[in-house]
């Protein structure tokens, strides 16, 4: 974070869903000042939804209101007047370039891995020179580029020359005593020996194999849950009513239970004190 920072280059943060890449964004947006503009990445998304679109509701507006007044303007003012900045909706990408006063804004790529490669391809042209061209009102150029953070779950590997332009790190689960104290930190309610308890369990069932393991946002909702049914201690019961709070397919959920609620058990106790 602090090189990306210091040299103005895009961090670009892989790693498996829910270890926390999105978060880091907004602690940078949170310790800079700057505005948080967010873009979700999806397959099919385009230019419309990432950088600018027309306001057409405001423009057939506009168009009806000249209709109906006295002295309407001619066809081609009137068209040319259609194209006004007025009338332009700024999407995250032009926003981000477009920032002029204040500290300067975070802009969230989210999840790029699942946008396809046209519009990688775009994104390497903006971060190349942070430019976007608007073709009825000519460029805008970034005065200072934006802190810039894109985050990929590796659904599909993404181009090299996306890479290249980023500063790249790969975001793992916390270990165990950091992941009690993100924790304690995010769910004050939750005491420290059902954290612990917690932890400990999510950390056993990630080392399963499972399709989707559970990530941090899961220990936290895990832990909040039982501490809102009283079930602390954490025992072999309380882990397999709770179970679906924390693992979401129903594979994983099986290959949990092949593996045994008591050895789960069995490593909160161990670990919860």
């Amino acid at each position: 974070m602090f090189l990306a920072l210091e040299l103005g280059r895009p961090l670009f943060l892989e790693g498996d869903a829910g270890v926390g890449k999105t978060e880091v964004a907004k602690a940078l947006s949170r310790w800079t000042g700057g505005e948080l503009l967010r873009l979700q990445c999806y397959e099919g998304i385009d230019v419309a939804s990432a950088v600018y679109e027309w306001d057409y509701a405001r423009q057939l507006l506009h168009l009806r209101a000249n209709e109906s007044r006295p002295g309407a303007e001619e066809p081609d003012a009137l068209e040319a007047g259609l194209y006004r900045e007025r009338f332009l909706l700024r999407r995250p990408l032009l926003r981000a370039i477009e920032a002029r006063e204040g500290p300067v804004p975070v802009l969230l790529i989210d999840e790029v891995d699942r946008s396809d490669d046209e519009f990688e391809a775009f994104l390497l042209e903006i971060l190349s020179d942070w430019s976007v061209t608007v073709p009825e009102l000519g460029t805008f150029r970034a005065e200072v580029p934006p802190v810039a953070v894109l985050t990929s779950n590796r659904t599909r590997d993404v181009h090299d020359a996306l890479k290249r332009r980023c500063l790249y790190h790969w975001v793992e689960h916390p270990d165990f005593e950091r992941e009690v104290a993100i924790v304690r930190l995010r769910a004050p309610a939750v005491d420290e020996a059902l954290a612990r308890q917690v932890a400990a369990v999510v950390e056993v069932v990630r080392g399963l194999g499972l399709y989707k393991p559970p990530g941090v946002a899961e220990t936290i909702d895990w832990a909040l849950a039982l501490a809102a049914l009283g079930r602390a201690p954490l025992d072999q019961a309380a882990v397999e009513a709770t179970l679906g709070v924390a693992v979401k397919y129903r594979e994983d959920q099986e290959r949990v239970r092949t593996f045994g609620f008591a050895g789960l058990a069995e490593a909160a106790a161990a670990r919860g004190a």
